[in-house]
């Protein structure tokens, strides 16, 4: 929802307003934190797995809403059809280029700058709470600590940065509608990268996504046209693999390693 809100933002003000997409991305962030706090607010009581029913259901809502909306306020959704991104020229301004290159190392500054702010608000009074509230919400409740406030805030924090990568997508695509971009399948894709690297780590999801992101499109060239639906088999495999195994997720032995090799140079 968050990733097709910053998408449909970046391309509704360059087509109607002719805006640049940088700025649509800026503001497709601003509605798209706004629209977490407004739907966080009153789900935020609820917890595990009622929180995050509550919470896809409402993504459905709104991906059903839009797949099925011409026209709001006199401004052209096109539904399922979805938009396309004009060719108004190659500038850096215009968010569009002749070649894939740019496009590569604008992506790459957006992980190091979202990677960075993650390590830094682990690190700051909200992620310190944040664990408080993950470890014992009640206790951290009973220390002073507001949780509705700050898993609002992170909360929020979340949606800016994925309407950012909702934003870039749909300019790299030239292309957005509400199953590309705001599906329950980028959800999950988004949840497994999490789940499989390691929750409640910086690098943790980077390393899911390094791994999954190849494994589901090498499991879909060899086998998804000869025997349709294997990739998901192979996919769900390494899930509950990678859940039984490895917990903590992937990036665990990685530190683990990281740290036996650093220790092994120490003694030398």
């Amino acid at each position: 929802m968050f990733s097709g809100v910053g998408g449909y933002c970046s391309v509704l003000l360059l087509t109607g307003l002719g805006l640049s997409p940088w700025i649509g991305m800026l503001v497709g962030g601003a509605l798209a934190a706004l629209l977490a706090v407004v739907i966080g607010y009153p789900t935020m009581r609820l917890r595990g797995p009622y929180f995050a029913l509550t919470t896809i259901a409402v993504a459905e809502i709104v991906r059903i809403w839009v797949e099925n909306t011409d026209l709001v306020m006199g401004i052209s959704l096109k539904g399922a059809e979805g938009l396309r991104v004009p060719l108004v020229g190659t500038d850096w301004s215009l968010f569009q280029f002749e070649s894939k290159v740019p496009y590569y190392y604008i992506i790459l500054v957006l992980v190091v700058v979202i990677t960075a702010m993650t390590w830094l608000m682990e690190r700051s009074r909200l992620g310190v709470c944040l664990k408080a509230i993950r470890g014992d919400r009640d206790a951290a409740e009973s220390l002073g600590i507001n949780p509705t406030r700050y898993t609002l805030s992170a909360y929020a924090l979340s949606a800016f940065m994925t309407a950012l990568g909702g934003s870039f997508y749909a300019q790299f695509i030239r292309f957005i509608n509400p199953e590309r971009n705001m599906g329950t399948e980028l959800s999950i894709d988004m949840a497994l990268m999490a789940i499989i690297g390691g929750q409640g780590t910086v690098f943790g999801p980077l390393v899911g996504a390094a791994f999954l992101a190849p494994l589901a499109e090498v499991t879909r060239g060899y086998l998804g046209g000869q025997f349709i639906g294997l990739h998901l088999v192979i996919y769900g495999l390494v899930l509950i693999l990678a859940v039984l195994y490895l917990p903590k997720g992937l990036w665990d032995p990685i530190k683990r390693l990281g740290a036996w090799l650093l220790r092994g140079r120490s003694t030398r």
